[in-house]
């Protein structure tokens, strides 16, 4: 009986341990089941099947003209290897030869090598040659697992420090991260492809089908606003200009259609080279670069990449003055030729604050709004200002899109920076009527002036004119966008008039092309409060009769014996630039300018 008792406790004992066991298999295998799942599944898939990726060829660039290739993406190769497939004797042979056929760090590459994962990449973008040379030794050493060789792409520029800013860069993935790169990378850079390859535990291909190869989809190619042609003469003259005025900061140029809102050219100095976007342009910088931390390398990248046309605000001085002539012709406060309507004395008290023409010394005198902007006479405008009032004032600044973007689809636009409307006093509209004290970029004046001279049509900047379908050629217009009307095709003419009597005979007459009717507005501001340095600009239209393209230059600091004035410095840069890109764009439109024409 006390054997039979024992041989049942021993079974509960053992029934009770096995169930107990089975209860944590059960819920170890839940756990593993419910719990981690998906993180097994996606490990026992990465251990089975081995993916490389295939990158997609970059979309071209091209200029307007679809004749230059600004932008190309080139085959090259990516090497990559799978270690586990690599055996133990032949771990340092090849290592040895990745080190040597590409130039790189021996430990660095045997410790990717005698990694026990299935996939390491050794180098990316590589040219055919040193691909070529590594499928050679490849051959020769009989090893044909372990080591990939894929198509790659490379992004080109033919055409290096050509419109640097605008353009932007790609990074080692292909992946657009400036300017135009950037802002249409979803276009560009289409869909990138892969190899799969199934394998063994051991990392062996299994079978001889089981390899799938995905195609990638290559992006579509865009053509740019810009001509290649202005493009060159634009930065040709810039550099000129900001080497000979030691302008310390640099300039900008750029160029509309004002009928279409096409970006002609947008030129930054100094520019950089697209192809070593990563190498400074600034000699003495370049000189200490290894000896300068990673936060002030990376603010000087930022600041040689900037689009100084966009992203940069500024005070636009004289040049300004075509915004406050055009809203009081437009208001019919005035008009062109009154003659004696104002009167210059050398300045003008507002608000208590005795405000300077800039030739105080000799003033002006007795001047129609003709005369006062062939002069730029700032009691002139001061007085149009105060017959404007405030809110009149600013619902203009508000047609011409002053106090917003202008939309140009390129990355880190700026926005103006005015008075508040509430607080805008005697003072501050005095000084905003004439062009200082407050800010605005390039890019707002040149799409506000454009305005101007189109007939009051205020345009959206394009900076892309068609999209094209890589594989079936198709072209895709990019519409001109029209954001609203400033005023009227009078008003532009009689603004137009005023601008080619500058030009003619005011302070303009430096920016003067042989042939051709020309027009434009000089203007010199201070770049801030009592820093001493000075922004000298000239804004330039023609063909007056028709008007096809509007420069604006701007020069920052410009400290050469030429001085700083807009009339010195700034107008004979237009009057260069205007010269060449004429007759290239419309040499129909020459024309012998009459005697004394306005």
């Amino acid at each position: 009986m006390q054997v039979t008792l024992t041989n049942k406790k021993k079974m509960v004992k053992t029934m009770f341990a096995s169930f107990l066991v089975m209860l944590v298999l059960t819920g170890r295998l839940a756990f593993l089941q419910f719990y981690d799942g998906n993180k097994l599944q996606l490990l026992a898939y990465e251990q089975q099947v081995q993916q490389r990726a295939i990158s997609a060829k970059r979309g071209t660039i091209y200029d307007s003209t679809g004749k230059y290739t600004l932008a190309v993406s080139s085959t090259v190769s990516s090497v990559t290897i799978n270690p586990t497939n690599i055996s133990k004797e032949n771990k340092e042979k090849v290592a040895n030869a990745l080190t040597d056929i590409f130039e790189l760090d021996y430990e660095k590459v045997l410790k990717k090598v005698s990694k026990k994962s299935s996939i390491e990449t050794i180098i990316k973008k590589v040219e055919e040659e040193k691909a070529d040379e590594l499928r050679k030794w490849m051959i020769e050493n009989n090893i044909e697992t372990g080591i990939n060789i894929d198509e790659d792409t490379k992004r080109y520029y033919p055409y290096t420090n050509l419109a640097s800013q605008f353009i932007g860069f790609c990074g080692s993935d292909n992946q657009g991260l400036d300017g135009i790169e950037a802002k249409y990378n979803e276009i560009l850079s289409g869909t990138n492809g892969s190899i799969q390859r199934a394998t063994d535990a051991t990392g062996e291909k299994i079978g001889d089908d089981s390899e799938n190869y995905l195609a990638p989809i290559d992006g579509s190619s865009i053509k740019l606003s810009i001509d290649m042609t202005i493009q060159s003469i634009v930065e040709k003259y810039l550099a000129e200009a900001c080497i000979d005025n030691k302008c310390t900061d640099g300039g900008n140029i750029v160029a509309m259609n004002p009928k279409t809102g096409d970006i002609l050219a947008m030129a930054t100095y100094p520019s950089y080279n697209l192809n070593e976007p990563y190498t400074i342009n600034n000699e003495e910088l370049k000189q200490n670069w290894e000896n300068i931390e990673t936060k002030e390398k990376t603010k000087a990248l930022q600041g040689m990449w900037r689009n100084k046309a966009i992203s940069d605000t500024y005070e636009p001085g004289s040049v300004f003055k075509l915004i406050t002539a055009s809203a009081a012709l437009e208001e019919r406060i005035t008009d062109t030729d009154n003659a004696g309507e104002f009167c210059c004395t050398g300045g003008i008290t507002v608000g208590g604050a005795r405000i300077k023409c800039w030739r105080y010394y000799r003033p002006h005198g007795s001047e129609s709004l003709r005369q006062g902007l062939m002069n730029s006479c700032n009691p002139v405008f001061i007085g149009l200002g105060q017959k404007l009032g405030v809110n009149t004032y600013y619902n203009y600044l508000n047609k011409f899109g002053l106090l917003s973007k202008t939309g140009v689809n390129l990355p880190g636009e700026a926005n103006s920076i005015f008075v508040k409307q509430e607080k805008c006093g005697p003072v501050e509209l005095a000084t905003i009527s004439f062009g200082q004290r407050f800010e605005i970029t390039p890019i707002q004046l040149v799409t506000a002036i454009s305005s101007i001279v189109n007939g009051g049509k205020l345009l959206t900047p394009r900076v892309v004119k068609s999209v094209i379908d890589i594989k079936t050629g198709e072209e895709q217009e990019i519409p001109v966008d029209t954001r609203g009307a400033s005023i009227s095709k009078e008003t532009s003419e009689k603004v137009l008039s005023m601008m080619e009597s500058v030009v003619a005979d005011g302070t303009g007459k430096n920016a003067k092309v042989e042939g051709y009717r020309v027009g434009g507005k000089t203007g010199t501001s201070e770049d801030g409060v009592n820093t001493g340095k000075y922004v000298t600009s000239f804004c330039g239209v023609a063909p007056i009769e028709d008007p096809q393209i509007v420069c604006l230059v701007t020069l920052y600091n410009p400290t050469g014996e030429g001085g700083h004035q807009g009339g010195g410095v700034a107008a004979p840069v237009g009057g260069k630039v205007l010269g060449e890109v004429l007759p290239y764009m419309y040499p129909e439109k020459k024309i012998i300018l009459n005697e004394g024409s306005k």
